[in-house]
């Protein structure tokens, strides 16, 4: 299996408890991010959320779609959200918020592995082309949420 590590970042001039609601609440995702074609809860986790089970399936410009199911195991609201993936991605995620005069900064951690066949296959070549569609959609989210929230996005990448 290939390995890749992401760590993506968006400035928005919004307060965290905003910005917050929304990344936390996954299943509408689709409505403001580009490339979420679903976020489906499976199962609801407890009061905080730890426990819930999404099914996602995400497309960029590419022609494929990763399907993959994220459990969250950790959520310290406000502040922290962390997932594990399992299916044709494997690993953990994690959302971390940090607010300064009225912006908040997001962090996002993807550490994954592929497992279709295919894209581990071509991993050695195609590599570029896997992050390069990761970036593409998560800037697509940095642009959603700042449309959803209606403000500036400071910073996206």
């Amino acid at each position: 299996m290939a390995d890749y590590s992401f760590l993506t970042t968006w400035l928005l001039a919004a307060p965290r408890e905003q910005v917050w609601e929304a990344i936390y609440d996954q299943a509408s995702w689709p409505q403001w991010w580009r490339g979420v074609e679903e976020a489906e809860e499976v199962r609801p986790g407890d009061g905080d959320g730890v426990g819930a089970v999404a099914r996602m399936a995400w497309k960029s410009l590419l022609p494929y779609r990763v399907r993959f199911e994220v459990t969250t195991t950790r959520v310290e609201p406000f502040h922290l959200m962390e997932g594990t993936a399992v299916g044709e991605l494997a690993g953990v995620g994690r959302w971390r918020l940090y607010e300064q005069d009225g912006a908040t900064a997001v962090l996002y951690e993807w550490n994954v592995t592929t497992t279709r066949a295919w894209m581990n296959l071509l991993a050695p070549v195609a590599r570029p082309v896997f992050e390069w569609n990761h970036d593409w959609v998560m800037k697509r989210g940095g642009e959603g949420i700042a449309r959803l929230l209606a403000c500036n996005l400071l910073a996206n990448g």
